[in-house]
């Protein structure tokens, strides 16, 4: 972004233009019907994909568009709001397709970045553990060395599209020689590995995205699997957790923009003792403040976006936090209201509202809860004593 004037450069005003175009292409209908069918929104996938939409923040010389996390998250904003929101864009190109451009060996470069951005292959994030969820410290997913191999065993929770990946990107553990006390690795784990094994949760939300337990039982892995300096994995992995919060937010965005408009064209064409009831100030203010928060949470988003493309991340970290919170929150306002403006139609799934009051609730606990937000917010924003 422009720090003077606010606006986005050209070529992602442009890039914004054309995504919306294609998420108009498939619609809300089109993800609703595939997520209830229990079906996945493969075409969407395969033809953003094949635009260059789902790469574009990867490098050139591994079929990317070379640009930043900031039009990532454009795109995945643009789809979200024509009422396709696609989850696996803020794992695969943003977390693993970041963390393997930025950390990984020419070999893991060469073998995972351009599937990643073509859309032909998809890696997963696992670091939610069913006894460790942000408390990241308490992970007991172990590897251990067996030669000049690798060993890994433990569980995780809560991971989204696990049928849809070819492999894994997992936050494990390895012991220290010198200390003896495990420290954070990066491990890829193909979903085809013996030992590897996934079971959906069943749940609520109406996606076609699942979630999945996995169960990793001694699963030999080699050399190569290791992603980045084994004692510098803090680094690595908060290098992923920054975009997975920015694409967090912005998939917030989207949503509240879909539910937004929605209600604002019902609160325009239905009419009650003769005027629209937009024309109703009980309405109209309710979603002109939700207007006025959407932008808000827009322009932190936007701001937590340049921050990390500019190498700051700590300041990216602050921002991207905020950015996520702000972003849930105005989501969850947005779509309350456009059912609460469209009465009991916003409840009929011809409305295509139902599904999102769940959806956007969801937003509020991953990729990290809301009161973690405020946690770092107190600590680190304010100085306040550390209170976990």
């Amino acid at each position: 972004m422009n720090a003077m004037n606010f606006t986005e450069p050209e070529e992602r005003a442009a890039l914004r233009a054309a995504v919306a175009e294609l998420g108009k292409k498939y619609g809300h209908e089109y993800y609703s019907k595939q997520a209830r069918a229990g079906l996945k929104t493969e075409e969407l996938w395969a033809e953003a994909g094949r635009l260059g939409y789902l790469g574009v923040n990867l490098p050139e010389e591994y079929g990317g568009g070379g640009a930043g996390i900031a039009d990532l998250a454009a795109v995945l904003e643009e789809l979200a709001a024509a009422g396709c929101p696609l989850l696996l864009m803020v794992v695969s190109p943003a977390i693993c397709g970041t963390v393997i451009s930025r950390f990984g060996t020419d070999e893991q470069k060469k073998r995972w970045l351009p599937g990643i951005a073509d859309g032909s292959r998809r890696m997963v994030f696992a670091i939610t553990e069913p006894d460790a969820g942000s408390n990241s410290h308490k992970i007991t997913t172990t590897a251990k060395r067996d030669g000049g191999d690798w060993v890994l065993s433990g569980r995780k929770v809560y991971i989204s599209g696990v049928d849809e990946a070819d492999a894994v990107l997992v936050v494990g553990r390895t012991e220290d020689s010198k200390t003896g006390k495990l420290k954070p690795a990066l491990f890829i784990v193909p979903t085809d590995a013996p030992g590897f094994e996934y079971k959906q949760i069943d749940m609520d939300i109406v996606s076609p995205e699942k979630q999945f337990g996995l169960f990793l039982d001694d699963v030999h892995l080699p050399a190569d699997a290791l992603v980045g300096e084994e004692d510098a994995a803090i680094a690595q992995l908060f290098a992923g957790l920054n975009p997975e919060r920015i694409m967090g937010a912005s998939f917030s965005l989207g949503i509240a923009r879909y539910a937004l408009g929605k209600a604002v064209a019902y609160a325009n064409e239905r009419k009650v003792w003769g005027a629209p009831i937009g024309t109703h100030q009980g309405l109209a203010h309710p979603l002109a403040e939700i207007k006025i928060e959407l932008e808000l949470a827009k322009l932190m988003t936007q701001k937590a976006a340049s921050l990390y493309d500019s190498g700051d991340d700590f300041g990216a970290g602050e921002s991207a936090n905020m950015a996520k919170y702000a972003a849930a929150e105005v989501a969850i306002r947005a779509v309350d209201q456009a059912v609460q403006t469209h009465g009991g139609n916003g409840l009929a799934s011809e409305y295509g509202l139902g599904t999102l009051v769940a959806a956007v609730r969801l937003g509020r606990i991953a990729p990290v809860s809301r009161e973690m937000v405020l946690n770092f917010v107190g600590q680190h924003s304010l100085g306040l004593p550390r209170s976990y």
